[in-house]
């Protein structure tokens, strides 16, 4: 594999550590504010150069330049699923060959790795690293930012955590979730039921309804999740909300699906129905991994590629016809779980072949 140097692992570590213990929940804006200056921190740090903080709403997103023309965007974020207090609950912990903590998989390992392995590099120039604080809970504010810099740099290399067994991410499903509201009539559940317009019964008849948009044999899983309804015993229910998780494989298929929710409508008389919601990542094809892929096999043979159902903001990338691989992070498992952990015997390795990468994509 071409690399510029060693990778120091312990050092590797304790960046992981200090990253882990500033907590970053996504829409906690104190915590992510804080959280961006210590990834900006080992940034500058290992790289040198300036770390630049680009407020949003949601929180502070680092952006990172080399210099020079731009050729190779590294993309992740800094925020987490947890709240605050986890760290106190499952502190930052190496044993046994494993780093545990929050979030070290998803994905601060895989920040660490990537910039201990361009530290490897003699010349940094055309990379550019971009960290966002809301890819956790739809990266709203961070959307047009990250696409702005993936079309400028022409590359981009996503740093979530790899699928099982270490191999890379070449196709994600494009995902989004839908709310279903549901407006019926209040009355006695025991004087008037008939009086009533009963949104639980017509929930009922709508998650029906929805389940059915699945085609598992085309890729696409339609998911009611969460439901609610009522406010007394004895009361018929007035309102009833259904949301729906969606993946889908094709753009095709997304529009399907969408069109479908579009055109629900209401089986009892005098119910009223309103959808919200949209696939908000779409679908990245395995063909947008396709080149990049086969350079990283040749970096490392025999890793593998592998398709999964989550999104990343790789999903954005890829459907803007920008070469992305995505899954370059982390070795390890139990994103957003108690059991999160990354390979220690692989974050060198990881560290390694992203400069690889990046050393192929500056002399493209």
């Amino acid at each position: 594999m071409r690399k510029g140097g060693a990778v120091d692992v312990d050092a590797m570590i304790e960046d992981l550590r200090t990253l882990v213990e500033v907590e970053s929940p996504s829409r906690d804006v104190a915590a992510l504010a804080a959280s961006a200056k210590a990834v900006a921190g080992v940034i500058e740090r290992r790289l040198g150069g300036h770390a630049v903080l680009v407020e949003s709403e949601a929180g502070p997103h680092v952006h990172w330049s080399g210099g020079g023309e731009p050729k190779v965007l590294l993309l992740g974020h800094h925020d987490t699923v947890f709240p605050l207090g986890t760290l106190e609950r499952r502190p930052f912990t190496v044993r046994d060959g494993r780093v545990t903590g929050p979030g070290v998989f998803d994905m601060l390992g895989g920040i660490v790795q990537a910039v201990h392995g361009l530290a490897t590099l003699p010349d940094r120039s055309g990379v550019e690293i971009l960290m966002t604080a809301d890819e956790e809970v739809g990266s709203r504010t961070s959307r047009a930012l990250l696409e702005e810099r993936a079309l400028a740099c022409g590359a981009v290399l996503v740093l979530e955590g790899a699928a099982d067994g270490g191999g890379l991410k070449t196709g994600r499903k494009g995902c989004g979730a839908f709310q279903v509201n549901i407006a019926g009539r209040a009355s006695h559940a025991g004087l008037e039921p008939a009086a009533g317009v009963n949104a639980l019964v017509e929930a009922a008849h709508q998650v029906l309804d929805i389940a059915a948009f699945g085609r598992p044999e085309a890729g696409t899983t339609v998911t009611p999740t969460v439901a609610a309804a009522g406010t007394q015993e004895n009361v018929v229910p007035a309102e009833a909300t259904v949301v729906v998780d969606v993946r889908v494989e094709t753009a095709e298929e997304q529009e399907r699906v969408e069109s479908a929710f579009a055109a629900l409508v209401p089986h009892l008389p005098g119910a009223r129905i309103t959808v919200e919601g949209a696939i908000t990542r779409p679908p990245m094809p395995e063909s947008a991994a396709a080149g990049l892929f086969a350079e990283a096999r040749r970096l490392l043979p025999g890793i593998e590629a592998r398709s999964v159902g989550g999104g990343s903001d790789g999903n954005f990338t890829a459907a803007l016809g920008i070469p992305t691989l995505d899954g370059l992070g982390a070795v390890g498992g139990g994103a957003h779980a108690d059991h999160e952990y990354v390979v220690i015997e692989a974050m060198a390795e990881r560290a390694q072949l992203v400069a690889g990468l990046v050393a192929t994509l500056q002399h493209a």
